[in-house]
């Protein structure tokens, strides 16, 4: 394990250091060996009131950041960009620690974060509005203002993406932030906000308060100065944040929430290169991830040669210590642990056949074994829901038309993949299959410029690409009566 230092345990509030009012701290867990890593300070209501005050002044029409050329707020997110990256082997260290996350895995993640925020840099001083021929004898005119002030909660799985995702398009639109992070990964956002002082953001513009869901988490979804919630997420809890945001304010909401996503091989696909995608898209991140492809479809007459593979490759997984050359480390905590373990034991009894893996990884720690089912039914507990960890559900299909069918069937619609060489079979299923985003031939390949979220339960709006601005804006519109002859 890394000698990792803790440079910052407080809450950040207007670029300052502070401990909770309460003086209350919370444990952040180490996944890998289940210790205490360090007490941080557990922010609650009279915390968030702190925070939503400070990001209420930094918006105030004459405040330094509100009369700040759109220019240069994308120089301080370039700034911040340059930052991350000096700090990427540290910042993914960390990670690591708080996570579990394999340690190369998560630098690599820190790193992709720096193309996001140069992403949104670019954009702050490109947001436009439109001239309209509108009818009459006025001029109209629409233009684009900062929702405002804006709570953002963020999921544990991954904690630096998450939040630069977040405040990259809220700051590039000017808006203003308190950013609650997961109680369970709480070390990368504090060390984050470091940054965005030392990148010379103005007091107030950024707050980040850690504690719990019910607590801080709910006290900044109905606080009626905040104007925007943005959530990444289960979709229960997605559910509670939309109803409060609707009785306290009608605050703009963005929801980022579950999936159960499908991918569909058919008999075209070469095998093994289907078999390495499928496994990718269920087993990255130690399946902790909203979009992965757990739900894979494969036609008939390929689908004995799929197992094998599939199988073959998820044994050869590796799994254990994040810090050395491992694919796979811990999953966040005990509930999650103990929540995948049940879903594999549920498939086991539904009669899924377990053909890799199946349990417990090891004596210490929350590790488990990358588990693969074959011969799992539509109507079985581990192809319905949500299960968050390494386990790959193969299903059989027969026709195409059978299988958009079956694909469509989930409360969710976040992702979808195909894998064929048919360029008509990839396109009538990018046509018919209900998802915000369709992958052909790869999967989850997301970058800055592509916009990202979900159909039905899995959200509301889009994150990245220019839909992530947008979400930050308000559109405003002029109408001006013209003179109906020159003023001589």
């Amino acid at each position: 394990m890394a000698n990792v230092e803790i440079k910052y345990t407080k809450l950040f509030i207007n670029n300052e250091w502070v401990d909770a009012v309460s003086k209350k701290t919370f444990p952040t867990i180490n996944p890998q060996d289940e210790s205490v890593i360090i007490q941080v300070a557990e922010g609650d209501k009279a915390d968030v009131d702190k925070a939503v005050e400070a990001a209420v002044k930094a918006f105030q029409r004459y405040s330094e950041w509100r009369t700040m050329d759109a220019s240069q707020r994308g120089r301080l997110l370039l700034k911040l960009a340059d930052l991350v990256e000096r700090d990427y082997k540290y910042l993914g260290d960390l990670e690591t620690l708080d996570c579990g996350k394999p340690v190369e895995q998560a630098k690599t993640e820190v790193l992709w974060t720096t193309t996001i925020l140069r992403y949104y840099a670019g954009k702050a001083d490109k947001i436009l509005g439109n001239t309209i021929p509108a009818d009459g004898e006025v001029l109209s005119f629409t233009m684009k203002d900062p929702v405002g002030v804006c709570g953002q909660i963020l999921p544990w799985n991954y904690p630096i993406p998450m939040f630069v995702w977040k405040i990259a398009p809220a700051l590039a639109a000017g808006c203003t932030i308190v950013l609650k992070p997961a109680e369970q990964t709480p070390l990368t956002a504090l060390a984050m906000a470091a940054l965005i002082k030392e990148a010379g953001f103005p007091p107030g513009v950024v707050n980040v308060i850690p504690g719990y869901g019910p607590t801080a988490g709910a006290a900044l979804t109905n606080h009626p100065k905040v104007d925007k919630v943005a959530f990444t997420g289960s979709t229960e809890v997605g559910r509670i944040i939309m109803s409060a945001a609707a009785a306290v304010n009608l605050k703009r909401v963005t929801l980022e929430l579950g999936g159960k996503s499908p991918l569909v091989i058919f008999n075209d696909a070469d095998v093994e290169k289907a078999a390495n995608i499928a496994h990718r898209a269920a087993f990255a991140n130690a399946g902790q991830c909203c979009v992965a492809g757990t739900r894979t479809y494969v036609q008939s007459g390929i689908y004995d040669k799929f197992v094998a593979k599939a199988t073959e490759i998820a044994k050869k997984r590796t799994v254990g210590n994040p810090y050395t050359d491992v694919q796979q480390g811990p999953q966040i905590d005990t509930e999650m642990f103990n929540k995948v373990l049940g879903y594999i034991e549920a498939g086991k009894k539904e009669g899924a056949k377990c053909v890799a893996g199946g349990g417990r990884f090891g004596n210490v720690g929350y590790f488990i074994q990358p588990t693969v089912f074959a011969d799992v039914k539509d109507d079985m507990k581990i192809a319905r829901e949500e299960i968050f960890g390494p386990v790959q559900s193969i299903l059989k299909f027969e026709t195409f038309e059978e299988i958009v069918d079956r694909a469509n069937d989930s409360n969710y619609g976040l992702g979808a993949g195909v894998i064929t060489n048919d360029i008509t079979t990839a396109l009538a299923f990018i046509k018919h299959v209900r998802a915000g985003t369709v992958w052909v031939n790869t999967y989850e390949h997301v970058v800055a410029q592509t916009p990202f979220g979900g159909f039905r339960e899995s959200g509301i709006g889009r994150e990245l690409g220019e839909d992530g601005i947008q979400q930050y804006l308000e559109t405003k519109t002029v109408t001006m009566e013209l003179p109906k002859k020159p003023l001589l």
